[in-house]
């Protein structure tokens, strides 16, 4: 499992050019700057449709959403037939890539235990299209495709619990982290980037123009997520030992997280009361399944 990193021993070096190329108060532009400060310059970075436009500072390429997956896996390869073992395969893609179209791909680079590094920027939404429903998207949340209405209450489906799908898979490394836990993330991103084997990083990415809320209060925002167990912080290895990383005495009412945002303002003291309900039951199974070091699927 990963270990803090001690301040003096964070990296300074910049990876990503961000002026310009996002909102205020973007998530994921957040998660970008920790991940590739740690990842180093030593990566071919690939991504697929999604914002932020970073502009990298090391090789990088892109690819439609479906061939996300198998560009990265060609890409590894390559790399082991040329015998550079000093580069490693580097995605960073959106909840899109990852969780929808991409979802096919990136699975079967699972499956086969493909030695990439698929990094995932989870803002809940397509969010540089519009905002459009994705496979991130938590129920009753007001997307573009999912209006509030006299026939529409949101989004109609649970959020797709993309750790657990590929943890099922038995990969080296996956874990959950956020922008409001900036020491935890780096911490993931050192100990997964030299892990051979398929590792996945899912980041909690808040998105002002998306979610709807003041852009000063992204940080705010994701911390709520973390601290009323709707975005838990964990480590799963080989499919099988758990860790929780974070474990408040008390979990926040999930109110916290959902008031500042307009996309929930719709949802009825009924509607609420259910996600809380839900909330609650999963993070009494996570709390088991830490205590006993292993997935309670």
């Amino acid at each position: 499992m990963s270990k803090p990193i001690p301040r003096p021993q964070v990296p300074m070096e910049e990876r990503v050019i961000t002026p310009g190329s996002t909102c205020q108060g973007c998530g994921a532009a957040m998660a970008a700057r920790l991940t590739f400060k740690v990842i180093g310059p030593n990566i071919i970075r690939h991504g697929v449709p999604c914002c932020p436009d970073q502009t990298s500072m090391t090789p990088s390429t892109g690819s439609v959403f479906e061939g996300g997956g198998p560009c990265l896996t060609g890409t590894s390869r390559a790399l082991k037939a040329l015998g550079r073992t000093d580069i490693k395969a580097v995605a960073f893609f959106g909840d899109g890539g990852t969780y929808d179209i991409g979802l096919g791909g990136i699975m079967a680079a699972a499956q086969r235990n493909e030695n990439v590094f698929v990094i995932t920027k989870d803002n809940e939404a397509y969010m540089n299209t519009g905002g459009q429903h994705s496979g991130g998207s938590p129920k009753y949340a007001e997307t573009a495709t999912d209006p509030v209405g006299p026939a529409s209450r949101g989004n109609p489906s649970n959020k797709f619990q993309a750790a657990l799908a590929f943890a099922a898979l038995g990969v080296p490394y996956l874990a959950t982290a956020s922008v409001a836990f900036p020491e935890d993330l780096m911490a993931k991103v050192k100990y997964a980037k030299d892990i051979i084997g398929f590792r996945m990083l899912l980041i909690a990415t808040p998105c002002p123009v998306g979610w709807r809320f003041d852009p000063a209060k992204t940080i705010e925002v994701a911390r709520a997520g973390v601290q009323s167990g709707l975005w838990p912080l964990y480590e799963i290895e080989n499919g099988t030992t758990f860790k929780l990383n974070y474990k408040p005495k008390e979990l926040k009412p999930i109110t916290e997280y959902l008031k500042p945002q307009a996309r929930f303002r719709h949802m009825t003291e009924t509607e609420i009361n259910e996600i809380q309900v839900a909330t609650t039951k999963r993070w009494e199974k996570f709390l088991k399944a830490d205590e006993a070091n292993q997935v309670l699927l």
